[in-house]
């Protein structure tokens, strides 16, 4: 550890309050002297590589290849996905997968290839071992996707921790996604990429990083196909990523390459091969399927920096009442609790929180709490005095409790590392419970220190549990909001099990959707961070992480009305809708900005409103495929070249396409649509795509298309559910699935699945029976046959 993380706390001491900043100074002074004793001295390294075949042991689904230096376990999962681990590097034990790992595919066999390699052939896909231990990743049709060239370690010549290299290589014409929440992307250019989650305190925008979530996992999309790579490792690392060029017909193509360097941890290798929606649904089998958020969780979220007192959660709600602005949940920040300790509230300025908590209820309003992992050092208070007598608090490497600073000041950390800490510290949602909260928000869980700059809290030679594996804060830092959101999930399952948990975190990693979803952190302000929170929540998806949003408002500054107003339209299209005001966070409620913007506000929350049981549909269908509510243009067609870079428009499940505003000033814009026939939904005018096409753009709206065929449930104007149906093209036909769900509960809807046609001059919907056609289970409203639509 160097000292860049000492001069932050010097600098902060002005911005976070004296006391604060010279608490963060003396934890930033115990972080390095305890890694100067923790973590063994760097010395002479020794670089190793496989070197040749030796001998091979063919198994089920694949088999060991022995190499002179290192030895390679492969093998094809019966979902397709294909594992590759160097030095006895197994699938388990991890962090990422849901349950264990799954079981080879009989049907996929070890076989000698060409060369002196051998290859395993499975039904979607060829790998090929070279006898160098390059790793080769084909088509069925024997196409190259993914070619990994031998590994490189450098071990210390006196034992410890081995730094390895893999670099990889992609067709020309390839394009990089994901790697958990980026803001350059959501395709990512050329350039360097750390594996390390971190919060910047600050405001983020394009050029930043790293984030609070990141993960070794990227899509990869070229003509020849599209795969998914995940390197289980949460050690830290960089990835840097180069994107090939063709040679225009020369047959001189420049590769596109992926260089991945970590510091630490086992080599071992997950690809899953096939159309967007197949690798991801692989995807989820492998690390879960993602929580489904409860109906409310889908609604309008708002939170300020600070609250105050009862009073002013009353006139928040009031304000919105009165305005005509649907609301569906309040955030509570830091400032609700006893300033001494976490899971405590304060009884001054919150004298009947359960009282409150239930008149909300009652108005369909739920309260979300913010928790942090710091627990407060102050004995006599319950939360402390638990965790020391559990021995629940990291410790550093001579076995002292590690110290560093939260909300509450000098601060321990519990090793959610460990089963029994997690189960404790899921009890403790006990008494958020008691206090009538419905929702959590975990924030600082990267972790880090409550100072403006976000740095890190725990030294890399600090000790964690691993679950009986035993390490340092080196492999654990990565996972430790993962952990800290498992531990609130299976908490909130056992004390509330007749609910769905709500849990959402700033921090996390690959599986992370198991136990709830994301929130961007601090999103920018300006025009660009409106791009940033639409590559963030498109990449996530693109991670298997469905459920996720920014804070509309921004972070920091003042937003002008219509940066404001523009966020709020991009905000009200993603899954996680959340508007936020107060000291940090630039404008404050809708109704302080005048008339013209609580207008076309009031305009962008009723119809997030209407679109409320097309979300819970695809929250479903989510937690069953795995499929992101948000989408790229390129999810039903990526050999589309031009819609691989498209990135200021995404798809709403299959059925509206977005085009969000980001840019001051615009009032047209060109929008770029997919093949079949879209609509746009202000004026009903078709068009055929593939094409570019300009439309209006006023400052009440964006622009918002509904494919030809589309079946969307929505709230009616009297708030019950009905279809609206949007016309195919004549001679083609449509449809979709629907989920009703009435947003609580552990029970699995059925599908209802829609079929639309043309019968004459009519538009006929029928609902897919045992014996055929059905008629709908609710009203069904026809649109795009002429101006104004139509009626069945």
């Amino acid at each position: 550890m160097d000292g860049r993380d000492l001069v932050r706390s010097v600098k902060s001491v002005g911005s976070v309050g004296a006391a604060q900043g010279l608490r963060t100074v003396r934890a930033a002074w115990r972080r390095r002297r305890a890694d100067a004793i923790g973590l063994p001295v760097r010395g002479p390294v020794r670089a190793r590589v496989p070197g040749t075949v030796q001998e091979v042991e063919p198994g089920l689904g694949g088999g060991l290849v022995r190499f002179g230096r290192s030895e390679l376990r492969i093998f094809v999962a019966v979902n397709g996905a294909v594992f590759w681990g160097w030095d006895g590097a197994a699938p388990e034990p991890s962090y990422a997968l849901a349950d264990r790992c799954p079981d080879p595919d009989p049907r996929a066999a070890l076989e000698p290839d060409k060369d002196g390699g051998w290859r395993v052939v499975a039904e979607r896909v060829t790998v090929v071992v070279s006898r160098h231990g390059a790793v080769e990743v084909l088509t069925p049709g024997g196409v190259m996707l993914r070619r990994d060239l031998p590994p490189r370690w450098w071990e210390p010549v006196g034992g410890g921790a081995a730094c390895w290299r893999q670099r990889s290589e992609v067709p020309a014409d390839a394009r990089f996604f994901g790697l958990g929440g980026r803001v350059p992307g959501p395709r990512l250019r050329d350039g360097a990429y750390r594996l390390w989650n971190a919060a910047p305190g600050r405001a983020v925008g394009l050029g930043d990083g790293p984030l609070s979530l990141t993960m070794p996992v990227q899509m990869v999309v070229a003509d020849a196909g599209t795969h998914l790579v995940f390197y289980d490792n949460s050690w830290d690392g960089t990835v840097t990523l180069r994107e090939g060029e063709e040679g225009a017909g020369s047959g001189h193509d420049r590769a596109g390459t992926s260089e991945l360097r970590m510091d630490g941890g086992p080599l071992r290798c997950w690809v899953m091969v096939g159309a967007p929606a197949r690798v991801l649904l692989a995807w989820a089998s492998l690390t879960g399927a993602p929580a489904l958020p409860p109906g409310w969780a889908l609604g309008h979220h708002h939170a300020r920096g600070v609250l105050g007192d009862e009073e002013e959660v009353r006139r928040i709600v009031e304000g919105h009442r009165e305005h005509g602005l649907p609301l569906d949940a309040v955030h509570l920040g830091v400032d609700h609790f006893d300033a001494r300790q976490v899971f405590t509230v304060d009884r001054e300025r919150f004298p009947k929180l359960p009282v409150l908590a239930d008149e909300l209820r009652r108005e369909g309003i739920r309260l979300v709490s913010v928790v942090g992992p710091a627990v407060g050092v102050v004995p006599g208070t319950t939360v402390y005095d638990e965790g020391v007598e559990r021995d629940a608090f990291v410790r550093d490497a001579s076995g002292a409790v590690v110290e560093g600073v939260g909300w509450s000041g000098e601060a321990v950390f519990p090793d959610f590392t460990h089963a029994r800490v997690r189960a404790w510290w899921g009890d403790l949602y006990t008494e958020r419970l008691a206090q009538g909260f419905a929702g959590f928000w975990h924030s600082m869980d990267e972790p880090t220190s409550f100072t403006a700059f976000g740095e890190p809290t725990l030294p890399r030679s600090a000790r964690h549990a691993l679950d009986g594996r035993g390490g340092d804060h080196r492999e654990a830092h990565n996972v430790y909001g993962l952990c800290m959101a498992r531990a609130a999930y299976e908490g909130l399952r056992e004390r509330a099990p007749g609910e769905r948990p709500f849990v959402f975190s700033r921090s996390g990693w690959a599986g992370m959707q198991r136990h709830g979803g994301a929130w961007s952190g601090e999103a920018m302000t300006g025009w660009s961070g409106l791009r940033a929170a639409l590559s963030l929540v498109l990449g996530l998806g693109l991670c298997g992480v469905p459920y996720a949003g920014p804070d509309v408002g921004g972070f920091d500054g003042e937003a002008s009305p219509e940066l404001y107003l523009r966020g709020l339209q991009l905000g009200s299209y993603l899954p996680f809708f959340r508007t936020r005001a107060g000291v940090c966070a630039g404008r404050g409620e809708p109704w302080e900005s005048g008339a013209e913007v609580l207008g076309h506000a009031r305009v962008a929350f009723v119809e997030r409103r209407r679109l409320l049981p097309y979300f819970m549909t695809l929250a479903h269908l989510a937690r069953r495929t795995g499929a992101p509510y948000v989408r790229p243009l390129w999810w039903s067609a990526p050999e589309e070249r031009a819609l691989r870079d498209c990135e200021d428009a995404f798809l709403l499940g299959d059925c509206l396409l977005v085009a969000p505003v980001l840019a001051p000033g615009v009032e047209r814009r060109a929008v770029r649509l997919p093949r079949g026939r879209w609509y746009d939904t202000a004026t009903e005018r078709a068009y055929d795509g593939p094409a570019r096409v300009w439309v209006d753009a006023p400052l009440g709206r964006i622009p918002v298309f509904a494919r030809g065929g589309a079946v969307l449930p929505v709230s009616g104007e009297d708030g019950a559910p009905e279809l609206e149906v949007w016309a195919p093209a004549r001679g083609r036909t449509g449809g979709g699935p629907v989920v009703p769900d009435a947003g609580e509960g552990w029970g699995e809807p059925d599908i209802e699945r829609y079929t639309v046609r043309w019968s004459g001059p009519r538009v006929v919907v029928e609902r897919e029976g045992e014996d055929g056609g059905v008629e709908p289970s609710c009203p069904v409203r026809v649109r795009g046959v002429g101006t104004g639509g139509g009626q069945m």
